[in-house]
């Protein structure tokens, strides 16, 4: 059961981020074909990202805790250069502006739900207590803060600094989760912890969605909010001069 809700919480979010896309698409009037193509595309390459990870994870090149720390240098650090290249890229793209601005916002929500998978895991003795709600770990609370946050965020007069500053202290806690993890399995004496306490099973499908998709996904969408609502700052600043004169104008 334990692995099944990592697939479908996957499954869940996978879902979500196709159906946002395709309407942001729609919104801006991308036509049917392109829109199919483009997200047949997309589910192609993650389906590649996750073939070739289950091919190397078999291969048993993540199933050692030798310094230089392979998960993160081969698994992690490709998909946040990734993200920052693509972004960077897509920064002026009409349709991450047509995305309803709360969206991923709420999306983040979700990371309270893996809270609670991961403290399952480590009564499963999968993971160290550090890694949870229960540890080091406050994810949970970035996840739960995301859904008044996301109300908020539907509000006309929302202050889209003060959401710019929600979504870089959600990267600065995703941050803190990664080091949580990577010291304690790669440095468990830093949490007192003994080394032959240390499970590799947490080195296997499903569970490393966590480091190949679900972590990821979080800081991709923070970034991608961060550039939405900075867009949409330098066009009120842009409109506030044209609309002032107006003012002006109609008065004298």
């Amino acid at each position: 059961m334990l692995k099944l809700s990592y697939i479908l919480l996957f499954i869940v979010l996978w879902s979500i981020i196709l159906l946002v896309v395709n309407a942001a698409m729609k919104k801006t009037n991308v036509e049917s074909k392109r829109r199919q193509k483009y997200l047949t595309i997309c589910t192609l390459i993650i389906g590649a990202w996750f073939g070739i990870q289950h091919l190397t994870i078999e291969s048993g090149f993540y199933s050692t805790l030798d310094l230089p720390p392979r998960i993160p240098l081969f698994m992690i650090l490709p998909l946040f250069l990734f993200t920052f290249t693509f972004l960077f890229r897509k920064r002026s793209s009409a349709v991450l502006n047509a995305i309803p601005t709360p969206i991923p916002i709420f999306y983040q929500s979700f990371r309270a739900v893996i809270e609670v998978l991961f403290y399952y895991t480590f009564l499963q003795g999968i993971l160290p207590e550090q890694v949870t709600f229960s540890g080091a770990n406050y994810d949970v609370l970035l996840g739960i803060s995301a859904i008044p946050m996301g109300i908020y965020a539907l509000r006309k007069t929302a202050n889209k600094k003060l959401l710019i500053a929600w979504n870089i202290i959600g990267i600065g806690v995703v941050g803190f989760a990664a080091f949580t993890f990577i010291t304690s399995f790669y440095f468990p004496s830093f949490w007192g912890i003994s080394a032959t306490t240390i499970s590799l099973k947490f080195a296997h499908y499903p569970f490393m969605l966590l480091p190949s998709f679900f972590m990821p996904s979080a800081i991709f969408v923070h970034v991608m909010s961060i550039i939405q609502l900075s867009n949409q700052l330098k066009n009120e600043n842009i409109n506030a001069p044209n609309n002032s004169g107006i003012e002006k104008s109609l008065v004298h």
